[in-house]
């Protein structure tokens, strides 16, 4: 790419968006010039054709042709060579347009409308027929039009390539003066080149002349991903034929990327503008398709309310016949989802069969899929049955800093179905946290950058596939040898989250203090209360029953006062239901309860609580859990039945002894009344990829810290001398 002519035109475009000052404020310059790029590009495309097409237009007309039949016959008169039609029927030109400035309006709109069907969508799409007449009301339109008249983008100067990046730059500007959410991010070009890098990376078929593969973006935005994919294997192998599959739901985000794609004479209908997880009025625009490379950038920490309904229903209803039959990530960030539904758009593959050719992911994250949720929610179990089913191939920390609109860390996922042999049952990590320079000039909070050398570290790391492969890295400006590659197997991710039980010990005491905490008790109270709203008098009749009740309950406990504390539950039921049986009173069950509840207190000198049935009742505030981790070896071969209609039979079953022996060693030793509430037993996964990374320094040695206290303390002595002496 030429990067002075890219400067030039960024700042020539700038300049032009600054005119828009007034009318218009900095976040609200897109809505003009994003369009009008788009109409620029394409007047230089077809200027030259101009004529031609004017006059078979006017050939067909004659004929009385219909205009849907025209179609084809225009796209060849402007470029035999196209196979997706793209012409102009209407006699402007930017040239034309700035010879009549009084109708400048009406024959923009007429320019417009004069495009091919495809480019007609565009525009309507970027919603620029409403951007005119501000523009001509406030005298900018003639302005506008003449100044990017003088901005040369015809292809024959920039090519397909450098207009896309013009597009992307536009923006990630625009975007930055808009100061859009952090999910709603443009995705850096250098982390595009580095997934498309790494998802490549070991892919031999893809380099076959002839070869047909498809590239599927379910967030596509501009469009990077897909025309970056297409530009790296193109770029390997020419004669690969490609086809390239988006959708978005942002309506200008989409308008660029189709006009890119038209440009490129690429199919536009691949690209669906909608929301890929559904939203009641658009879903997946390629329900039942299936692709080879899934690359995506999604929204991540952003709510997906209004994708609930739809996404909950397909939980619920399908299961894992669905798109999100493994679990539902947290409200507050939906990323999870777009991977469970890459995953569902990969071909199937068998080894040995020649016709089941698999898939690969890549997929742009921030931190919250390593480890948010507990053992069996939603989000570990979208890792335990990613991870159980030997899909997880690899994950690349990058640094931070190095997208525009957030400077949190994010995280590159392969996912694949046809893992290597050498790759089968395990999981690399790379730290990349350190693979970056610093940017010359800061772009809001990217102030990092990768380069074409390190996205080739990184990719051979990847291809390497070693375990405990170091690198040079630069550390607070120091080089050090760090260890950047690690291999574990996928059993090391997951964890067995067991329910550890206490005995319940309570004395009991029939103290006037204790029995005054009875009017605390919610079943006490309610004693004294009515739900006869209508009929006042049977109310107050049964409210005073309730309160000779609780009088006749105080009394008969009051003569256990003299009984003292009891530390022994049993005894002091056989004496409350002999008290009660004396006063003639019947205890349901709930008021038994209150009255445990309000006599009693925890104490660990206390005999054991039991049931009916003898067993000990667990103590729920001295419950507590064990992670215990996944053994290295099993009988049972995981993947297991999980999910809410699942029973932990076969999960007890396998891991029982490893359970046992977990708690001989390393609970009961401490707490020897300890036990396990086996039916709570549940599995969890995360990936704690920062602690695998972490290398611990040693604090400076204390003579050296109070040498370097003691200089300071000299040198305030002296600042506060300077003081007194003034």
């Amino acid at each position: 790419m030429n990067s002075h002519l890219h400067e030039q035109l960024k700042g020539h475009i700038w300049e032009i968006a600054n005119r828009l000052r007034g009318p218009y404020r900095p976040p609200q310059y897109r809505l003009v010039m994003l369009p009008m790029v788009v109409l620029r590009r394409l007047d230089c495309v077809l200027e030259p054709s101009k004529e031609a097409v004017l006059r078979q237009y006017a050939k067909l007309t004659a004929q009385n042709m219909p205009e849907n039949a025209m179609d084809r016959l225009l796209g060849k008169a402007a470029d035999p060579a196209r196979t997706y039609p793209l012409y102009n029927i209407s006699p402007f030109t930017f040239e034309k347009l700035l010879g009549d400035s009084e109708n400048i309006a009406p024959n923009l709109v007429a320019y417009i409308n004069g495009f091919s069907p495809t480019a007609r969508a565009i525009f309507e799409r970027f919603k620029f027929s409403d951007q005119i007449e501000k523009l001509d009301a406030s005298n900018r339109l003639f302005t506008i039009i003449k100044a990017m008249s003088e901005v040369d983008l015809h292809p024959d100067r920039i090519d397909n390539l450098q207009m896309g990046y013009l597009f992307e730059h536009l923006v990630m500007r625009f975007n930055e003066q808009a100061n859009e959410e952090a999910g709603d991010h443009f995705t850096p070009r250098e982390v595009i080149r580095l997934m498309a890098n790494l998802v490549y990376t070991g892919e031999q078929d893809v380099y076959i002349p002839g070869i047909f593969r498809t590239i599927y973006d379910p967030a596509c935005g501009t469009g990077g991903m897909l025309s970056e994919s297409e530009k790296f294997i193109l770029g390997q192998n020419r004669q690969a034929h490609l086809a390239l599959f988006g959708q978005e739901y942002n309506d200008e985000s989409w308008a660029i990327c189709c006009s890119d794609m038209l440009i490129k004479d690429e199919d536009t209908s691949s690209i669906v503008l909608g929301d890929t997880l559904g939203d009641g009025k658009t879903r997946d625009g390629f329900e039942g398709r299936q692709f080879h490379y899934l690359l995506a950038n999604p929204p991540f920490g952003v709510e997906w309310k209004d994708q609930k309904t739809v996404v909950e229903k397909e939980h619920k209803e399908m299961g894992f016949a669905g798109r999100f039959g493994a679990g539902l990530p947290a409200i507050n960030d939906g990323s999870l989802l777009f991977l469970q539904h890459m995953i569902s758009k990969m071909h199937p593959y068998k080894e040995g069969d020649e016709n089941a050719v698999g898939s690969k992911i890549a997929i742009v994250f921030n931190g919250s899929p390593l480890f948010s949720g507990d053992a069996g929610s939603g989000p570990s179990n979208i890792r335990r049955w990613i991870i159980e089913n030997d899909w997880l191939d690899a994950i690349v920390a990058l640094p931070d800093q190095l997208f525009y609109n957030t400077g949190i860390f994010t995280y590159v996922w392969l996912v694949t179905n046809r893992k290597a042999p050498e790759r089968r049952g395990k999981v690399q990590l790379i730290d990349g946290t350190r693979f970056f320079q610093r940017m010359k000039k800061s772009l809001n909070n990217k102030r990092n950058e990768i380069t074409d050398e390190q996205i080739r570290r990184l990719t051979r790391l990847y291809g390497n596939f070693q375990d405990g492969e170091s690198a040079e890295v630069q550390i607070n400006g120091d080089t050090e040898t760090r260890v950047v590659s690690r291999i574990f197997e996928n059993r090391e991710f997951g964890f067995l989250k067991v329910t550890v039980e206490r005995p319940l010990r309570m004395n009991f005491e029939a103290s006037p203090e204790r029995i005054a905490r009875l009017d605390d008790q919610t079943a006490f109270a309610n004693l004294a209360t009515s739900k006869k709203r209508k009929n006042e008098a049977a109310a107050a009749r049964e409210i005073e029953e309730g309160r000779r009740m609780q009088e006749a309950i105080r009394a008969a406990l009051a003569t256990l006062t003299k009984k003292g504390r009891y530390t022994d539950r049993a005894s002091f039921d056989a004496d409350l239901t002999s008290a009660a049986k004396k006063a003639g009173l019947k205890l349901p069950a709930p008021i038994k309860k209150a009255i445990f509840t309000a006599l009693g207190e925890r104490d660990p000198n206390a005999e054991i609580c039991r049931d009916a049935k003898g067993r000990p009742e667990p103590d729920s505030e001295l419950r507590d859990t064990e992670n215990i981790p996944l053994p290295p070896s099993t009988e049972l071969p995981l993947p297991m039945p999980f999910g809410p209609d699942k029973p932990n039979d076969k999960l007890v079953e396998t891991f029982r002894n490893e359970i046992d022996a977990y708690m001989t060693r390393e609970v009961l030793p401490h707490v020897s009344d300890a036990w396990v509430d086996y039916d709570k037993t549940k599995v969890g996964y995360e990936i704690p990829i920062n602690r695998h990374f972490y290398v611990y320094k040693p604090p400076r040695p204390l003579n050296e810290i109070e040498a370097e206290i003691a200089d300071l303390e000299g040198e305030i002595a002296g600042l506060l001398k300077g003081l007194k002496d003034d």
